[in-house]
């Protein structure tokens, strides 16, 4: 099966993910900033943005490497934060789990947040939509996203000591992750799993090598899923009692 098998899906994947272009591209260049900063040359930061492609945990593997802290350390912490990728896989197998495997494999590579949360809220709301147009629109996704983080990293890197500490783009991190899941915490176990991952965060902030967001995101996936498990009980209850 082609990539693109409709062009109009295509182009309507990459006219839905255009507005995160405006947070892809300083949050890449600034990685590339850092990266380089922190002492990586060029070639080992665009290796790691083409291999990991995932900001978050590039950020969270340069600061630990930064301290100092041992390798299982910042893989396991890379692991956790990158974790809500299975869940997003899971709840895009319904959509594209039909695709061959060698496209599901490319799919699971190039998915990002912002791919993630488009694509699957175009999906929900048109159940009817053939495989192959979701396949072309999920690519037209990527296109939009995946190929401006791959440039802007090498700007960064080459370019980043141009740019005065004054105009840094920090600010673009909490705005695209707010922008992202705001919208996703429509149930209470989204809401709970969100509340106690921010909380978790707060309290273990202190830490050695940000282990906090390891507890972080374990106690909020416990919690998170024991609400769910709460609710579907009562359900049966309810339903039992009819």
């Amino acid at each position: 099966m082609k990539l693109v098998s409709n062009r109009r899906a295509y182009m309507q994947g990459l006219r839905d993910c255009a507005p995160f272009v405006v947070i892809v591209i300083p949050f890449s260049a600034m990685f590339g900033m850092v990266a380089t900063d922190a002492g990586l040359n060029i070639l080992q930061v665009i290796a790691m943005s083409a291999i990991v492609i995932a900001g978050s945990a590039q950020f969270t593997a340069l600061s630990l490497l930064q301290e100092g802290a041992p390798v299982f350390v910042v893989l396991l912490a890379s692991l956790a934060v990158n974790m809500r990728m299975a869940m997003y896989s899971a709840a895009l197998v319904p959509h594209l789990g039909a695709a061959p495997m060698r496209l599901r494999m490319l799919m699971a590579y190039v998915m990002v947040d912002q791919t993630f949360a488009v694509s699957v809220q175009t999906f929900d709301a048109k159940p009817d939509m053939p495989l192959g147009d979701k396949i072309s629109y999920y690519f037209g996704c990527v296109t939009v996203v995946c190929i401006p983080w791959y440039i802007c990293t090498y700007l960064g890197a080459v370019l980043g000591q141009l740019i005065p500490p004054s105009l840094s783009p920090d600010f673009a991190v909490p705005i695209c992750f707010i922008a992202i899941f705001a919208p996703m915490l429509r149930s209470l176990p989204h809401i709970v799993a969100a509340g106690v991952s921010i909380l978790a965060a707060v309290l273990f902030a202190n830490l050695p090598w940000n282990f906090g967001l390891i507890v972080a995101a374990f106690l909020a996936m416990l919690a998170g899923a024991q609400v769910e498990f709460w609710q579907r009980r009562r359900s049966a209850q309810a339903e039992g009692a009819k």
